[in-house]
């Protein structure tokens, strides 16, 4: 058992590779007998996979052999356990032996292989089974085009679709056009995605609809997904919960609350659909984060007078509005009910509490939940370990925060380029600009490119430190790296230098402004108006400022 373990930890899949998927036939080490009946197979004492590799070995030496329903059904138990390697290792041993396979096996080893990303794998157990005359069916064909979504190879991923179809190697599913469908809404082709739809000779389901219309919404092409809305009752789909919960969050997003109400009141009334839990969570999310707390309040009453009862997300984006809107207690005393209405808190709950803690300056209370959190033995993740490098960076303990990231690199949490811009931020708000440079420095020996937040941040205190020289020289370089410095990057330059009365020397950003499209902000704003009335004789300088002013 062990021993198949070891095997497991290598790479099985290449090792069906490089054997070339051998053919030849392996004499069973055993003197095959004859037997009246089939011999049954347990699966009750199943809890591990080390179960499974027993069960394999006792049913290999079995005489007359079973069914290779039972070896599938030990591959799938395998899958199942997500013992995608294990999996591929017994499927090679099954091939030694001589174990009869099916299009099921295929199917098995095939998504065993697009699960471990190596659609290349499964795209050769694919010729393995054609070559022995195994026809793939359209689950076969939906476990190869997940697997090439999944490692974001979508342009592979519609081809091959549009050569299934073209050659018509099976007859297309709702799953099928389904995971097509999604795949191009998450990769960001929900327009490529409407087209199909529009175009396809198939008629989609609502699930189809659904998925193009959360693709749309979340590209924020909302006023599209209406259109498709009003589409769908013609072409004999009715909309669902589903539907109408990617239009509202679509709506709420760009803030567009007269057709929410409308969509709401109306329409769903209409074609008698009822709100869920995600209809209201969505509602009263939007609203947190607008900071309009009370409001979500009302939502929470009405959600529970309609007796739909909330979820833990539901309490979560409470507990943030209430951080947010600063009333970190009553975001506490929620924290501390939700045990007790019978709901268990998640990672999020956690984060949220304790960015509310630390926002709030109550550094200590938010490393005691921190300390409860792994008390409760709750894994915590990325998010959890840049909300607590913030904390430190807040409270000006750089020496800590250094050391806290090395224990996240030691724990196998790799920092990415949030953590590494929350302590940019945190050096340079207080003048420690020497180490926030050659933090950004270091960023290509970890994988990373600086982005325009981290080169805005370094250039905009340098600017204020009057370090000018050393400001421009970043600025193309930044330039020069692909990352195009943006609307905050020139407002901050040009406040930098109008709040140091270096009015000449911002002209120059000012004109790139003008050119680039960009807007000044009020602030700036507010002081180039003062500069107006102070300098009103400057005829050159009075042009350029009204250029960016209107």
């Amino acid at each position: 058992m062990e021993l198949m373990m070891r095997k497991a930890s290598r790479s099985a899949a290449s090792l069906l590779i490089c054997r070339g998927f051998a053919t030849k036939s392996h004499i069973l080490a055993r003197e095959k007998r004859r037997f009246p009946h089939v011999p049954t197979v347990d699966f009750s004492s199943i809890r591990e996979a080390n179960d499974v590799i027993r069960l394999f070995r006792e049913t290999v030496a079995m005489c007359p052999q079973p069914s290779f329903l039972v070896y599938n059904k030990l591959l799938s138990l395998l899958a199942k356990m997500k013992k995608h390697t294990v999996a591929l290792s017994m499927f090679d041993e099954m091939r030694q032996w001589s174990v009869p396979v099916n299009e099921y096996t295929m199917n098995i080893i095939i998504g065993c292989c697009c699960h471990l990303n190596r659609i290349d794998f499964g795209f050769s157990v694919l010729g393995y089974f054609l070559k022995r005359d195994c026809n793939p069916n359209a689950t076969t064909f939906n476990t190869l085009l997940k697997g090439l979504f999944l490692v974001g190879n979508v342009k592979k991923a519609e081809t091959f679709f549009q050569k299934v179809l073209t050659l018509k190697l099976c007859e297309p599913d709702d799953i099928m056009f389904l995971t097509v469908i999604d795949g191009l809404c998450k990769a960001g082709k929900s327009l490529t995605s409407l087209d199909f739809l529009e175009r396809t000779t198939y008629k989609p389901n609502v699930y189809s609809y659904n998925a193009v219309i959360d693709g749309l919404c979340k590209d924020g092409l909302v006023d599209d997904a209406l259109h498709l809305l009003s589409e769908m009752p013609d072409k004999g789909v009715q909309p669902d919960v589903v539907t109408y919960n990617s239009i509202i969050h679509g709506l709420c997003s760009c803030s567009r609350w007269n057709e929410v109400k409308y969509l709401l009141l109306v329409e769903m009334l209409h074609d008698k659909v009822p709100l869920n839990v995600v209809t209201f969570t969505t509602l009263m999310d939007v609203h947190c984060k607008d900071g309009k707390i009370r409001e979500a309040e009302s939502i929470l009453e009405l959600m529970v007078k309609m007796n739909v009862f909330p979820n833990i997300i539901t309490y979560n984006a409470m507990i943030e509005g209430y951080c947010r809107s600063g009333n970190v207690d009553e975001a506490w005393c929620l924290f501390q009910d939700i045990p007790r209405i019978g709901l268990k808190h998640t990672i999020v709950s956690y984060n949220t509490m304790i960015h509310g803690f630390f926002g709030s300056s109550r550094f200590v209370d938010g490393w005691k939940l921190f300390k409860d959190l792994e008390a409760q033995h709750m894994r915590p993740n990325l998010c959890t370990y840049n909300i607590l490098l913030d904390g430190l960076c807040l409270n000006r303990q750089f020496d800590e925060a250094f050391s806290f990231m090395r224990m996240m690199e030691d724990k196998g949490v790799n920092p990415n380029m949030v953590t590494f811009g929350t302590l940019i931020h945190g050096l340079c708000k207080v003048g420690k600009l020497n180490i926030a440079r050659n933090l950004v420095n270091q960023l290509p020996s970890k994988g990373l490119r600086p982005n325009v937040q981290i080169y805005t941040t370094l250039i905009g205190s340098l600017f204020k430190e009057g370090l000018d020289e050393e400001a421009k020289g970043l600025l193309f370089e930044m330039e020069k790296n692909g990352s195009a410095p943006n609307a905050v990057t020139y407002n901050i330059i040009v406040e930098s230098l109008l709040k140091r009365n270096k009015v000449y020397d911002a002209i120059p950003f000012m004109e790139e402004m003008y050119k680039r499209g960009f807007l000044a902000h009020s602030t700036n704003v507010s002081m180039l108006l003062n500069v107006i009335r102070g300098e009103g004789k400057d005829g050159n300088l009075l042009d350029v400022i009204k250029r960016v002013l209107l």
